[in-house]
């Protein structure tokens, strides 16, 4: 079997566990701390409690290590007991491979075990001692982006275990259906945070009369349990700069405002620059205001969605399986 660790902020890293399982040809156990959303196609799914305690000063408890690492606090129960889980299920299952998306602890805790680490790379700086420490005792790395669009000097050095396997979208074999005849603004929302609101959509919709605008994910927005037709059938999309969003966006084919929200290591904002050089999309800083938003959808409107295919998202979810299962040498499948 595979396992496919996913961290539990947002629910990027769960959601392109779902869309890799779909192409695998082997079983997947998905290790995370977040809870199993319906119809995930992982064969299994091992609970980890959180490994964050409010009630201890983690700062004060050394969390880095002495700099050595990102997050590993002393006196934090759920971090002892997951590790415990973690090391169990391996003795148990000894499985072939495991995918780590992400975390730099449980990476390394693995390859002590003895256990092949597929390290799944994240966009931003991180070419700090601590990534670079993931990436070299790593089996095989898989970029979820096309090189073409996106080349950061920090993974260069491994280029040779590296897959880069293009934008993974949960979309990326459907297809294009439409939900709406008016044309329509979509506004995606983020669960790792934003600071889009609904006022602000509402204050563009009342200068706009040319769109319907949809708020999806927004506070005080709509949801839908399948974004896909609406997505099909957009004018113009405004979104952040996730890695599912804009791959999700690029296999629809809409055109597109992107602003990158605040994470660390920089992760949007270096998606959102590689996506402003294409120039693939209309990329802002910020959420466009009133007086600027005629500007910024003319001009995503005019980029349109037709050099999307430069993101390689068709295939990707394939392609990165491919990459995961090939880790393991055969003799030990056997």
């Amino acid at each position: 079997m595979i396992g496919y660790y996913a961290h539990h902020h947002g629910v990027g890293h769960v959601t392109r566990a779902d869309a890799i399982a779909r192409s695998m040809s082997e079983p997947m156990t998905v290790l995370s701390s977040r809870t199993r959303p319906p119809g995930h196609a992982a064969a299994e799914w091992l609970s980890l409690p959180l490994d964050v305690d409010e009630s201890t000063d983690a700062v004060a408890q050394n969390s880095s290590a002495g700099g050595l690492l990102h997050w590993a606090p002393h006196d934090v129960d759920g971090l002892t007991e997951r590790s415990a889980i973690i090391a169990e299920w391996v003795a148990r299952e000894r499985p072939w491979a495991v995918v780590v998306d992400v975390s730099v602890e449980v990476a390394m805790f693995l390859r002590l075990m003895g256990v092949r680490v597929i390290v799944m790379a994240i966009p931003g700086e991180r070419d700090d001692p601590i990534h670079t420490l993931a990436y070299r005792a790593a089996t095989h790395i898989v970029a979820p982006w096309s090189r073409e669009v996106y080349d950061p000097t920090w993974l260069r050095p491994f280029a040779e275990k590296t897959t880069y396997a293009g934008s993974i979208s949960r979309f990326a074999e459907r297809e294009r259906v439409t939900a709406h005849a008016d044309p329509t603004v979509v506004v995606l929302g983020a669960a790792g945070g934003t600071e889009l609101t609904r006022d602000l959509v509402d204050s563009w919709s009342a200068v706009d009369a040319r769109f319907e605008f949809r708020a999806l994910g927004v506070a005080g927005g709509d949801w839908v349990d399948d974004v896909w037709p609406v997505l099909c059938s957009a004018a113009l999309v405004v979104t952040h700069a996730g890695q599912n969003a804009v791959a999700d966006v690029a296999a629809s084919g809409a055109p597109a405002i992107v602003v990158p929200q605040a994470r660390p290591f920089g992760e949007q904002s270096a998606t959102a620059a590689a996506l402003a050089r294409g120039p693939f999309a209309d990329v802002h800083h910020s959420w466009p205001s009133v007086a600027r938003w005629h500007a910024a959808a003319n001009r995503a409107r005019e980029i349109g969605g037709r050099r999307w295919s430069a993101l390689r998202t068709e295939g990707a979810p394939a392609r990165a399986a491919r990459a995961i299962e090939q880790a393991a040498p055969r003799t030990v499948r056997q």
